[in-house]
Parts: C-alpha cells; sequence; structure tokens
C-alpha cells in the first residue's frame, strides 16, 4: 500500500465547507463555489472554488464536473478536464472552475460543483516508431459499443 500523502491547503472563503471525503464512498474530493455566480445561456466564467493547494512533488491534480453538475445547474466544463500540477501552489493560485452555460443559471456559494482527484505523473516514456504494430485491429473508432 502507498504511503498517505500530505497536502497543505489555503481557503480563500470561510463560507465553504471544508474539504473532505464524502462518506468514504469515493477517493474523488468535492469542490464547491466559493461566491455566487449568475450566468446567461452561452456564457462563460471562471467559477472561484476557494482553494490553493500544495500537492505533494510529483503529482497533479484532475478536475472534472460532478455527474450532476450539468442536470442541477446547466453548465459544462469548458476545457473537459481541468490539470493543476505541483507548481501552481502560491499563494494567490487559487483553484476555478471553467464554465460554460448551457442554459442560464445561478451557482450559490458552497454548491457542490465539480471534483478532483490527484495522480501520479506520467512516467517519462519513448516512442519507437513502426511500420506495423503486429496485433489484430479492434474494428475502428468507435466501436466498442457495437453488437
Amino acid at each position: 500500500m502507498e504511503e498517505k500523502k500530505t497536502i497543505r491547503i489555503k481557503y480563500f472563503s470561510d463560507q465553504i465547507e471544508k474539504l473532505r471525503y464524502i462518506n468514504g464512498n469515493s477517493d474523488w474530493i468535492d469542490l464547491r463555489a466559493a461566491e455566487e455566480v449568475e450566468m446567461k445561456a452561452g456564457e462563460f466564467k471562471l467559477i472561484p472554488l476557494g482553494v490553493a493547494m500544495e500537492l505533494p512533488e510529483g503529482y497533479e491534480a484532475h478536475i472534472l464536473p460532478r455527474s450532476s453538475t450539468y442536470k442541477n445547474f446547466g453548465i459544462i466544463l469548458a476545457n473537459s478536464m481541468g490539470i493543476v500540477d505541483e507548481s501552481y501552489c502560491g499563494d494567490g493560485d487559487q483553484w476555478f472552475f471553467c464554465a460554460l452555460a448551457l442554459r442560464d443559471t445561478v451557482i450559490h456559494v458552497n454548491d457542490r460543483i465539480c471534483q478532483f482527484r490527484i495522480m501520479k505523473h506520467q512516467p517519462e516514456i519513448t516512442f519507437i516508431e513502426t511500420e506495423e504494430l503486429g496485433h489484430p485491429d479492434r474494428g475502428g473508432f468507435g466501436t466498442s459499443g457495437k453488437n
């Protein structure tokens, strides 16, 4: 079992709940809106998440919407997935959710809008060019769901 990691965290708001695992059911941790944000359909805004962190060396945070974010708020994460590496750890390096509104909406302070987990950086890799890979084809892009 890998050793437990310690992350120093700075909160920018005392109005959001402190970070914690939710009922031990997941290793993803919810992040919350640190201010009220009103958005019109088609509008883009950076929603402050009220935290900055000092991640362990060799790790990065992957930030994704919660499964209910679109249903509850009508927003999507404009950059598909947020990545925060361990160098983004200054006193003013607050995390944000890059929101694109698909309908008019209001996100309130402390609403859970996304989640994160930390992951080790990809190991250094080398590419070797070849004419053939020597394995059978699976059937082309997007074929795994066909009968």
